[in-house]
């Protein structure tokens, strides 16, 4: 989940600015936040595209960026890309303090956060074309009584961001949640009623903010449009027909401490309070075992603030078959297809626009759609062209441990190769510079 003033992915658009003192309680809203690299294009380090030593040189030097990033800071990092022409390149890199808990591989699971709304936004959107709901349905027409002023809202609101509700993972109470400081576990129309107790942002439909308040709602509308849990829902129409093995909601608190999810690390307290703004509640600090060089293992971290906006669990390669099938009209049909490519424009400042559950990303080698994913210990990249045919994912096993400038700029090195590898452009060779 992410709040979308800007998180550490976020401020990559202002220049690596990853000062965190830009507002802790979004960051750590955090399920996803736009990304957009915003690196020049340099000239490819080894041959040119679609030259016979192309892939092997360009899977060496992404290979080299993801050892960077490590060296760097970054406690643990892997790197798919598909082209379109090949086999895909897979790469995991880890730090030496992480072995002992997991040995990092390409194909482990890992935690998707505010991903997981692209996959929710396709359900709502199937249910639109099968005209159970239509995008200008009042959420109170579903949900009534649950959220004020719910008849002005629509679910196009909900799914593009302008509905104007509160962030709910800003509330001070889901936060110690978030954060693990509160085993708690959160039920669906709690998150909603601590969303509104807050005052709105602005009347609906005036203009952009994004809030994961949007996304549990049309959680709890889809299952009431349907009969079927939202965890079914996913299960039916995207993860069974689509073969995503390794693919699941987390619902609740309780999972199964599977051996293949990558293991998540965040800043331990004395590291993380000199980062935080004024106004942070005293004493905010992730939860988990300790670990060497100033970390907290952070893997299994409550995770009930999630569900519909950050819940999912998932492999590279499994996202990348969902991107696939997606973006080539094999899970919704074209009109629905388009809606979800109907864009507004974000904060600012911002080249980058948000449709339904899916942005459109301005990247150093030409335009993009995906999303962004951060939870405790977890952010997630994931790319797509316009017709699917191109895939790239970048895991990183940390959000704040990408704080110091230097891990920034190695972090976002890997980011923008990658990119330009799925578009079958030249990777950068000089990475972005540290800004502090």
């Amino acid at each position: 989940m992410t709040g979308h003033t800007p998180s550490p992915r976020h401020r990559r658009q202002a220049g690596l600015t990853l000062a965190l003192a830009a507002a802790l309680t979004t960051t750590l809203a955090a399920c996803g936040s736009s990304a957009a690299p915003s690196v020049a294009p340099q000239a490819s380090a080894h041959a040119s595209p679609g030259s016979p030593g192309a892939p092997a040189a360009r899977e060496a030097r992404l290979a080299g960026l993801a050892q960077q990033d490590v060296d760097a800071g970054a406690p643990g990092v892997i790197v798919r890309v598909e082209d379109g022409n090949g086999p895909a390149i897979e790469i995991a890199r880890q730090a030496p303090l992480t072995k002992a808990d997991h040995v990092l591989a390409a194909g482990d699971t890992f935690r998707m956060g505010s991903n997981t709304k692209t996959m929710v936004a396709t359900v709502i959107l199937q249910l639109v074309a099968e005209h159970r709901l239509q995008l200008t349905d009042p959420v109170e027409k579903w949900l009534p009584g649950l959220i004020p002023n719910g008849s002005a809202i629509t679910l196009r609101m909900l799914l593009d961001h302008t509905s104007g509700l509160f962030n709910y993972a800003n509330d001070p109470d889901v936060l110690k949640a978030f954060t693990g400081q509160d085993t708690r576990v959160w039920m669906p129309g709690e998150l909603i009623a601590a969303a509104v107790r807050h005052d709105p942002l602005f009347a609906p439909g005036a203009r952009y903010s994004y809030s994961n308040t949007n996304y549990v709602a049309l959680g709890l509308v889809a299952e009431k449009a349907s009969g079927h849990s939202l965890s079914d829902l996913i299960q039916q129409r995207i993860t069974g027909p689509l073969h995503l093995e390794n693919t699941y909601l987390v619902t609740g608190s309780d999972e199964a401490k599977s051996p293949a999810l990558a293991h998540g690390y965040e800043p331990d307290a004395a590291q993380l309070a000199p980062v935080l703004p004024p106004g942070t509640p005293p004493g905010t600090a992730f939860a988990g075992p300790a670990r060497p060089a100033d970390h907290v293992d952070t893997t299994w971290i409550n995770p009930s603030t999630e569900w519909a906006a950050g819940g999912m669990v998932s492999t590279a390669q499994d996202w990348a078959r969902f991107d696939t099938a997606l973006m080539s009209g094999k899970l919704l049909p074209p009109a629905q297809l388009k809606e979800m490519q109907t864009t507004v424009a974000e904060e600012s400042g911002n080249p980058n626009r948000y449709g339904l559950g899916l942005e459109q990303v301005v990247t150093p080698c030409g335009t993009v759609w995906g999303h962004v994913g951060q939870v405790p210990g977890y952010s997630s990249e994931d790319y797509t062209d316009s017709t699917g045919r191109r895939t790239a994912s970048v895991f990183t096993t940390t959000i704040f441990g990408l704080a110091p400038p230097k891990t920034a700029a190695a972090d976002q090195a890997v980011v923008n190769a990658a990119v330009c590898t799925m578009l079958d452009k030249p990777i950068p060779t000089t990475p972005p510079s540290p800004a502090g």
